[in-house]
This record gives C-alpha cells, sequence and structure tokens, in this order.
C-alpha cells in the first residue's frame, strides 16, 4: 500500500511537471522508494538542480555560438564540454538556450579521427589554402571537404595543402566537441606568413560567387601584400553570368554529377526512366539574397539543356523565389510527378541536409512534401557534392587554372618592358581591363572590360567596380600614393542593373593609361583605410559606334 501511494504522489508530481525527463523520472523514484513524501521531494530538489545546472552549460554553449574569435575562445570551448561531460543524462536532455540545445554534444555525427584540420606547419614556399564554410558534421566533412583537400593535394605533390574554414561557429562547434582544431581565416593566413610562404593559391569550395566567397576574398585582400603573389581560384560552379540562360562547363559538369549520383542510388537506369514512372529529382542548395542567386536558376536551365526533365532545383531560402519549397512541389505536383528523390546541391552534407532536408520536424523538406499529399513517396539522399569524384574534378581543374595564371602573372611582371605598345587614334574603345588579382576587379555587368578615351594622344580608361568599398585609386606604388600631396584618383558614382533587374549604385574611376598592353601599377584603399599595390594593364582595344 505504501508503494502504490508513492506511485500516485510521483504521478501527480510528473502531471504538474508535464511530459520531462523529470516526470518520467518520478515515477521511477516513487517505484524504488518507499516513501511518497521522499519522492516528491527529492525528484522537485534534483528537478531544479537538474534545470540550473543544464542552464549553465546552454550558456557556456551559447558563448561559443558565435562568428568571432576572442582571446578567450579557446578557454570558452574548453569549459562548455567540461560543463556537458559533467551532467548526468537526465541534465544533458535539459540544456536550453538561444542556441544551444542537447544535440550541440550530444548528436552522433560520425568519428572526427577520420579527419585532418590541415593546420600543420612547416608549409614551404608553395601553398594551396583549401577554404570551406565547414561543417560540424563529422563523417561529411570527412567525406566531403576532405574528399576535395585530398584530390587537390594527391594532383599538386609540389604544394602544401592546408585548410580554412570561414564560419566561427562551426570551427568553435567542433573544436568544443571533439577537440579538433581547425583554422579561420586569418589563422590560416598567418599561419602561412609565418611559415614563409611565397607563392599562395586559395581554392574556395563554395558553389558560386556569392556573399561567403566576397567575404573571404575581402579577408584574401588584407594579406595580399604579405605574399609574392596570390591567386583565388573560381568556385564550384564559375563565373556567374548575366541571366538565368547563362551557363558554362563547370555547370554542365556540376550538373551532370549529381545528376549520376542521385540516379545510381534508385533503381532507375535512367533520366528518362525515372521519369517516366513520375518520379523526380529535387536538388536542394542553400539559396541567397546575393546577386548570385541567378545561378541556381542557371543551374535549372543546365538541367533542362541536358534533357533532365524531371529535375528541379530548390533552396532552403526559397530565394530565387522559384525555388523555394511549397513552389517547387506546385511544380512537380503540376507536371504530374508522383515520386519525389530529394538531394542536397551543397557541398557538404549537414544540417541543412539533415534537418531542413530530410529531418522529421514539420518544416523540413520531407515533411512538407508529404504533407502535401500530392507524391506516392519521398526519398532522402544524405550525400555531399565533395564526395564525388566528378565534382573534385572540377575544382582541381580550378586550382590548374589558378596555377597557370599564377605562372603567366609571373612571366608578365618580369617581361612588362617588352610589351607591345599601340598607338590608337582619337576616339572611344571598349578594353579589357585586367588586374593580377581577382579580388579586384571590374563589375560582372562589364564583362571584364572598361571604355578607353583617347584624346590628343592621351588615354583613360573608365572602370566600375564591384561596391562603393575602393574609394580612391593612384597610378603608382602604395607607398607614394600614402605620402602627403599625393594627387588620388576619385571615385564617379555609377549605376549598374544586374540581370535580376536590381540596380545600384557602385564607384567607379577614370584612370590614366600609358601604354596598351603593358602592365603598370594601380595603387588602391578601401575603408579600412589601407593602401593595397595591384599590377593591372589594358588589352584588345574595340572602337566603340
Amino acid at each position: 500500500m505504501k508503494k502504490h501511494l508513492s506511485f500516485a504522489a510521483a504521478l501527480g508530481l510528473a502531471l504538474v511537471l508535464g511530459c520531462s525527463p523529470a516526470a518520467a523520472d518520478a515515477v521511477a523514484v516513487a517505484e524504488s522508494t518507499g516513501s511518497a513524501a521522499e519522492a516528491v521531494a527529492d525528484v522537485y530538489t534534483r528537478t531544479e538542480a537538474d534545470e540550473a545546472a543544464a542552464a549553465e552549460v546552454g550558456a557556456l554553449i551559447d558563448a561559443i555560438y558565435v562568428q568571432t574569435r576572442t582571446e578567450e575562445t579557446d578557454a570558452q570551448c574548453a569549459a562548455a564540454k567540461a560543463g556537458w561531460d559533467a551532467l548526468t543524462e537526465v541534465q544533458k536532455r535539459l540544456v536550453t538556450g538561444v542556441n544551444a540545445d542537447p544535440d550541440y554534444f550530444g548528436r552522433d555525427t560520425g568519428d572526427a579521427s577520420k579527419d585532418d584540420p590541415r593546420n600543420q606547419d612547416e608549409i614551404g614556399e608553395n601553398e594551396i589554402l583549401v577554404v570551406s564554410f565547414g561543417t560540424s558534421f563529422n563523417d561529411s566533412r570527412s567525406d566531403d571537404i576532405k574528399g576535395i583537400e585530398d584530390a587537390i593535394a594527391e594532383a599538386n605533390p609540389d604544394w602544401s595543402v592546408r585548410r580554412a574554414f570561414t564560419a566561427q561557429i562551426i570551427i568553435n562547434h567542433v573544436q568544443a566537441r571533439d577537440g579538433e582544431v581547425i583554422d579561420n581565416m586569418e589563422q590560416a593566413l598567418d599561419r602561412a606568413v609565418e611559415n614563409g610562404v611565397k607563392n599562395l593559391i586559395v581554392q574556395p569550395t563554395h558553389l558560386m560567387h556569392g556573399a561567403e566567397y566576397d567575404e573571404m576574398a575581402e579577408t584574401l585582400e588584407k594579406y595580399a601584400p604579405k605574399f609574392e603573389q596570390v591567386v583565388l581560384a573560381q568556385p564550384l560552379l564559375g563565373e556567374v553570368g548575366d541571366d538565368a540562360n547563362v551557363i558554362n562547363e563547370d555547370k554542365k559538369q556540376a550538373a551532370e554529377a549529381v545528376a549520376a549520383a542521385a540516379l545510381a542510388g534508385t533503381s532507375y537506369e535512367s533520366m528518362e526512366e525515372a521519369a517516366n514512372d513520375g518520379t523526380a529529382f529535387v536538388f536542394m542548395g542553400h539559396g541567397t539574397a546575393h546577386v548570385a542567386k541567378i545561378s541556381y536558376s542557371q543551374m535549372q536551365t543546365q538541367m533542362k539543356e541536358l534533357g533532365y526533365t524531371n529535375v528541379l532545383i530548390g533552396t532552403v531560402e526559397g530565394e530565387p523565389e522559384e525555388t523555394a519549397c511549397e513552389n517547387v512541389i506546385e511544380t512537380a505536383k503540376n507536371a504530374g510527378f508522383t515520386k519525389i528523390v530529394l538531394r542536397p546541391l551543397m557541398v557538404v552534407a549537414g544540417d541543412h541536409a539533415n534537418n531542413d532536408m530530410a529531418g522529421d520536424e514539420d518544416d523540413s523538406w520531407k515533411s512538407m512534401f508529404e504533407a502535401s499529399g500530392y507524391f506516392e513517396s519521398v526519398d532522402c539522399q544524405i550525400e555531399g557534392l565533395g564526395r564525388l569524384e566528378d565534382i573534385q574534378k572540377i575544382y582541381l581543374a580550378h586550382t590548374a587554372d589558378a596555377a597557370a595564371a599564377f605562372e603567366l602573372a609571373s612571366e608578365s611582371g618580369s617581361s612588362a618592358a617588352e610589351a607591345v605598345e599601340e598607338t590608337l587614334a582619337d576616339g572611344v574603345y571598349s578594353v579589357n581591363f585586367t588586374t593580377d588579382s581577382s579580388m579586384f576587379h571590374v563589375n560582372e555587368t562589364c564583362d571584364g572590360k572598361g571604355t578607353l578615351t583617347v584624346e590628343n594622344g592621351e588615354m583613360t580608361v573608365h572602370i566600375t567596380l564591384l561596391s562603393k568599398k575602393i574609394l580612391n585609386l593612384y597610378p603608382g606604388k602604395a607607398a607614394d600614393a600614402a605620402e602627403e600631396g599625393a594627387e588620388l584618383l576619385q571615385p564617379t558614382t555609377d549605376t549598374v542593373t544586374y540581370s535580376d533587374g536590381y540596380t545600384e549604385e557602385v564607384y567607379g574611376f577614370d584612370v590614366p593609361v600609358k601604354e596598351i598592353g603593358a602592365d603598370f601599377d594601380l595603387a588602391l584603399i578601401g575603408t579600412k583605410g589601407v593602401w593595397y599595390d595591384h599590377v593591372v594593364s589594358v588589352s584588345d582595344p574595340e572602337p566603340l559606334a
């Protein structure tokens, strides 16, 4: 009878506490003790202590869930892990915070020891720095990111391959949970400088020229003067292009690779067979508000060009608009497809692939496709692009192009005096404007060109830049530009219209040109107040009507 009373008391407490781990424990405590009062008091006391301990760890996790590394980051990562390890299993299930939850430390994402952070010193003079956004999913980091790095290292035995992640949140997560320390961009570049690297190729694993790529390029710009030469390679899909119909060999190869991998995960022999059976493949990318979002529309165009009528491109962010989940669902339904295969159009199969695409929550793509009631089946393939050999080959080609550009730039630097001089009649010409850095170039709407005006034998090229972040130019060296009284080139305000109709005001400059085809110095200063040296040239003049 006494035991029955304990169970009833604990059950009453469970009703008060709700369906929580502590409520479930109340019943167990009551059944193992002989006193209802002791059971209730013990569970109530433990619940307060549990919640306090869990909240403390949640706060420690939130403290490292940031995009800025500080001098305290290492200690904070260690404190968060130590706090987690000290919790009971009940307490771990109670961990919560602004960003914290039990999965932060508790989710099994694979064996971290299979990865290589590639943060070793003794780099040598030649380095290829592979820059990724990053992922905390261990299996994907090893298969997708390390897969690309390994391929690049094997193809370039004379270069040291190192890694950098741009997402400090992910770096902190991996360090705290697994003890694996990965360099951010600044750390990796500092390491390169300290190791005496002279020649640096930066190969991003980003999908496109989006916001992450731009931020990476800005960081690299600050370090460029510390190396003899830096070349920034193309992301996976290459140049963005002007509209949704612009495709290129990179996009073609990427489309073929992901389609082949998706098909291999089914029983179909061809895309046509899958389409005839009512099966559509939905490739889910991240999406972006950046002007580069047109890349997703271009990939849809590319799929159609390849005859993949049953492939649809979607994005988590729903930008471009037609890639939003609800719109993709309607497109698939209206096209008569009855079966869906979801697969990430992302380099890694991390949080977005596992949760946003294939998760069990109501707002996952799998759940929304199922909830629509339009489809007989919804299957998920959780694999990143980075593990595919044909995708790795695209990155290898981009790294090789960067190495070739590196060699050509070295040759042109030593033979600038041998440049061929062209004499032009007065008039206006379209010209190629070439720089020594992929971080400093004309606006994408200009297709790499400037407008050259020749008047009384004097030549001036007008270039339209990417933004308003470059404040002045100087025809000469940075050291001279910084001298008092230096005559700086002042910006004009140019208006550009991108292929998606977005209009933006950016800065342009009128730059004096002495010779056609000859390299000349052109220093720049940005919003951070630092002058940088660059070498540019103007070539291939074509008269404008």
